[in-house]
Parts: C-alpha cells; structure tokens; sequence
C-alpha cells in the first residue's frame, strides 16, 4: 500500500474510533453533498444555523440571513408581486448547476430597459461572504417598497433600470449555510496546496457543533518548527492569539481537523478554492505555481483560464451585451472599505485624470453613508491601510492583485465599478488607541455590547490523533466573516443606501427638442432646418474616458426617422440633404454633465405641404429618447 494511502486509513480509522457522536441540529439528519470528484470527502453533516432563514416567512427582515433559495423565493415573488416594475430571469447556472437568478427593476410603462441609462449590483462571488448578498436584497425590497412613494426612487425606476443579483454563487453560499465547512468561492475541486491531490484535507468538526473553531497547544518536544503563535500581549485575558513567521512561536493554532493526508499540514486543501474574483480578463494571471519561470507574478485561485469559471463567465457576458451600464458594485466581506481599481498600480500612475475625479468623489461619498475607515484603490489603499503586516512586523507595501472584477469593470468595460467589503469584525473602534482596527478592538465590542457570543472561551478538546488541546476563538461564520444577526440590517442598508447613490448618479439624455425653421419653397420642395438639442441631466458623462477608449459606447448620436414610404424610391418625398452620409447619423460626441449639445439637419420635402417624423437621440449610456417631429403642415 502507498505511504500516502496508509497514513490516510490509518488517520480515518483514529478519527472513526475517536470523534464524539454528532447530534443534528432540529431533528435534521441529512448529509449535505458537493458535487465534482475530489480525494476527500464531498459529503458533510447538514448543520440548521439558528442565525439562518432557510425557508422563506410571510415578510422579509433583516435579523437573519437567507440562503440562496429563501432569496430567490423573494425574488420569484417580487416577480409576481410587481410585474410592471420587475423582470426575473437567469443569467447562468453555477458549477453545480444551480440557476443564478437577477432582477431587473424598471417601469415598463416608460420604456424598457435597454433603452434606459442602467446600474449593476451583485453579491455573493466569495462563498461565506453572504452580507453582500443581504445588502443586494435589501436594496432590491427597498426600491420596491418605496416606488410611488419616494420621489427620488420613483424617478429612478421610471428613467433608468437597476440590475440585482444577489446571489453570484449559490454553490458556495449552499456549503456555507448549511454546513460547518467554508471555502473560498466556487466549490469546483482544485489542488490548493499542489500536492497532486484535489480537496482532500477539509476541516473537521470535531465536537459536532456545527462550527469550525481554531485549535491551540503550546509547542511540544519535537514540534518548535511549527510554532506559528504567541499569546498577544495586549490581551490581558490570554484569550487572544498572535500570529508569528512559522517556527518562531510557543504555540500552535490550527482550524478545527485533523492533518487528512499526511503532509504535517491540517486543512490547507478543503473544498473549492478558485476565487470567482480572480477570474476576470483585466489583467488576468495563471494560478499559482503555474509561472513556469518562477519569477513572475501568479495568482492563487485565478482558474484555469479567464472566464473559465460559468459564474463569472455569465456575469461578464451579460453586461458586455449590455454595455449600456454605467455603475457596478460587486460586494464581499470583511475588510469594511469602498474598495476600487486599480488592483496592480496607484490611482493616478494609470487612470485618466477626469475618472479618477469621478471615483475620489465616489469614495468621499461612499464613507459619508457607510463611515467605513477606508475607500480606495485595492493596490495602495486597500494593501497598506494598516502600517505594518501583523504576522511579520515588516512594513506593508503596494502589492498586485490580478483579474479582479473591479479592473474588469474600469479598464475593460469603462465603468465605475467597485468590489465593496462590508463588515468589520467587530472592530466597531480603537479601544485601546493603537491606531489599529483588529482582534483587540473585536473582542472588546464582544465582551462589551455583543454578551461574549462572538468569541467561545478556550475549553479542552481531546484531539484523536493530538490528544489533549483547546477549543475556541472567534465565531467564524457570525462574528470573524460575518456580523451577528443583531448587526445584519444597518450593515446590509448602509452599504445598500451608498449603491443607490451611485444609481442616482447615472448619466440621463434628456430635454430633447427638434426645433423646426421653414426655408424658402424652390420648385416643387421646401427645405426645412431642423435643430436637434438634449442635455445631459445626470451626474455621470455620457462616458468614461476609459470608455471611450476601449470603444465599448459610441458616441451620442441623433437621426431622424420618417416613414419608409416617404424616403425611398427614385423620388422620395422626404430627402434628408445634410448630413450627406448614407447612414444619416449625426455624431455629437459624448455628454458631459450639464453640457448642452446641438446638431443640425437640413431635410427637403418634395410635391407635400409637410411630413411626419421623430427625432431619435441615442447614447450607449445615455438612454434612448424619441421626440415627434414635425414638418411644415401634413
């Protein structure tokens, strides 16, 4: 028998003997299965969170989270509930073939959506990182509870067309709510620790509570290259622990399992660990160990190839046949920050002066709602917001992230576009006036205002291969990635409310006029000046410069239509003279906000005392506008 196989039979056959019998939560003994094939298990315990709402109630409130099916129960009722106001469709399916629902939400009396300026919102890509999620759905009840009684959401839904999606990735979410087990994103197996084998070492739960809590033992004869902790010392309790450089520790702190394959190392290979946010074609990177020069930049998660995941394949595809989006928001959790591109250079180094204004004021108004400690770029901003590594003590510095969705959305699509972090650990402020935002500040607010539920004492735990060690630390799910439920609303609408402001701020062709002056009848015709004119009332130009570049809008544009009766033929009735293209399209440029555009058109009638028409006003993120037109007397 292989070493490899031996020690794994031996480890499961210690664990059998060893393990305390699970009690399922409610009555509830179903076993949860993840699809795909792996060399570790793809079954686990099916848990009942009480923090959770896993079948929909008569009204939705925020003092729970949903799963994926509670979400889209809502979502299939808002459908049924506001047909007018709310088109339900699915834009992909997920690894496992799971649907992956998105509203669009606008009055269909006044236009359909294509033809509106538009916002995209989503959350859900990171598997455990469900407060986003919460935020999208929030939002989505709140516009539709408020229309026809809030002016401004009134106009909103009347002119423009908001996208939500909350649930990027239901597989994740699916492992996440209804099991112990958490993983980074899409549950596809994949070698996170590049020893041949796929998914093989995921957590355990040892004493069957449904939680994956950390381990602790001080260093014993033998193990002194695995110390990786210290006790903080500003933590007079000795609860808190401090993570060190390996081997420079007293202590060892692992999750919660056992060391599956053998390799000294516990749980490095759980389920999944490819990261939908890495796998867009912005800047993309091959995974990790796959720069096969050694001396270039990889990036852990990013996927086989671009897009290679369905999830953000569907996400990208979608949008790019709609390019008339303007704003994007793609939440996770849990550094609490408004973060934006560039993700692998500073703000200004390689952004256009004009669009970095537009997100600086973004961000100023992001932390007006939110009061989040952070807003900015995710090289600079979001890898140096705290002086030093914690782990290390050397200095942080800007580091590269790669095909991240942000970037995507900027240099690749030409939008503002943020990938928002919501939460904060609990570290709601410095208590002990470091200058620091961190477990100190958490366990504080913990002990303080949230009765101790965050963070589970330290309590012995006879490991079945380490023996005697100590259970505790941080709730992982609802307190370290996640707030407590009791936290879940202001979150979810803070958050929710800042998204609404970057909706409002959608460009808007709009006051289209086509002023008519008669010339002089020569013959049998009369020629007609007919000027067109629109503003652009949004707080958005029409694009980007960013956009611009990449040409994924044209620019604002105007013709006029008339009856096809009426200008084809060898003798038309209606002749439009200038412009003298065949397409008849009078290019303006892009709107600037406020800005006033104009455009001229010289149209000759001939052997009628008029004709009919309409003015057509076109801008990919501008809107579409038609205005009658109105030559001489028909």
């Amino acid at each position: 028998m292989p070493k490899l196989l031996s020690v794994l039979v031996v480890l499961a056959v210690a664990t059998a003997a060893k393990l305390p019998a699970q009690t399922p939560a409610r009555g509830d003994t179903a076993w949860y299965t993840v699809r795909g094939e792996r060399h570790g298990p793809s079954f686990f315990r099916r848990h009942r969170f009480a923090e959770v709402e896993y079948a929909p109630r008569d009204s939705l409130t925020f003092d729970r989270y949903h799963t994926a099916e509670v979400m889209d129960a809502w979502l299939r009722r808002w459908a049924e509930r506001y047909p007018d106001l709310v088109e339900l469709y699915e834009v992909g399916k997920s690894f496992e073939g799971r649907p992956i629902f998105q509203l669009t939400l606008t009055n269909k009396k006044t236009g359909p959506a294509l033809e509106k300026p538009a916002a995209f919102f989503e959350g859900g890509r990171h598997s455990g990182e469900i407060t986003g999620s919460e935020s999208v759905l929030w939002l989505a009840h709140h516009l539709l509870a408020q229309y026809g009684k809030d002016r401004a959401i009134t106009a909103l839904l009347d002119t423009k067309a908001v996208y939500l999606k909350p649930q990027n990735n239901p597989d994740g979410s699916g492992l996440y709510l209804n099991t112990a087990q958490a993983n980074r994103s899409s549950v596809r197996p994949h070698d996170s620790d590049r020893d041949g084998l796929v998914d093989e070492d995921p957590p355990e739960d040892l004493d069957g509570d449904g939680i994956i809590y950390q381990l602790r033992w001080r260093v014993r004869p033998g193990e002194e290259d695995r110390g990786n902790a210290t006790l903080d010392t500003r933590d007079m309790s000795g609860r808190l622990m401090r993570q060190v450089p390996m081997g420079e520790g007293d202590w060892i702190v692992i999750s919660e399992g056992i060391d599956n394959d053998g390799d000294r190392r516990f749980n490095e290979d759980g389920i999944g660990g490819l990261d939908l946010h890495r796998n867009y074609p912005e800047n993309w990177r091959p995974d990790a160990g796959r720069d096969l020069t050694g001396r270039g930049y990889a990036q852990f998660g990013a996927g086989a190839a671009p897009l290679s995941e369905s999830e953000t394949f569907a996400t990208v595809m979608w949008l790019l046949e709609r390019p008339h989006v303007s704003v994007a928001n793609s939440m996770d959790t849990r550094v609490p920050m408004h973060l934006r591109p560039p993700s692998t250079s500073k703000s200004e180094e390689r952004m256009y002066p004009e669009d970095l204004a537009y997100y600086l004021r973004f961000d100023t108004l992001g932390l007006r709602y939110t009061s989040y400690p952070w807003a900015g770029d995710v090289y600079y901003t979001y890898m140096t917001r705290t002086p030093r590594n914690p782990e290390t003590g050397d200095p942080t510095r800007p580091t590269p992230l790669f095909g991240h969705g942000p970037d995507f959305g900027y240099w690749y699509y030409g939008a503002i576009w943020y990938g928002d972090e919501l939460w904060n650990g609990g570290a709601m402020r410095d208590e002990n006036k470091d200058g620091l935002l961190d477990d100190v500040d958490a366990l504080a607010w913990d002990d303080r205002d949230n009765g101790g539920r965050g963070f589970r004492e330290w309590q012995p735990l006879d490991h079945p291969v380490l023996g005697k060690v100590e259970i505790g630390g941080f709730h992982p799910k609802f307190f370290a990635q996640n707030g407590p439920t009791t936290q879940l609303e202001s979150w979810a609408r803070k958050q929710a409310q800042f998204n609404l402001e970057l909706a409002q701020h959608l460009p808007q062709i709009s006051g289209v006029r086509a002023d008519v002056r008669a010339g002089p009848r020569s013959g049998d015709s009369t020629t007609y000046r007919v000027t067109v004119t629109w503003t652009n009332s949004g707080r958005l130009p029409t694009a980007l410069r960013q956009a611009q570049l990449v040409k994924i809008v044209q620019e604002d544009r105007a013709r006029l239509e008339f009856d096809s009766t009426l200008v084809r033929g060898r003798t038309p009735t209606v002749r439009i003279v200038t412009p003298a293209t065949r397409d008849k399209v009078i290019s303006a440029g892009w709107t600037q906000p406020g800005e006033r555009k104009t455009v001229i058109f010289d149209v000759r009638v001939y052997r009628a005392a008029g004709a009919r028409g309409t003015v057509h006003v076109m801008s990919t993120r501008g809107g579409l506008v038609k205005v009658p037109l109105v030559l001489g007397s028909p």
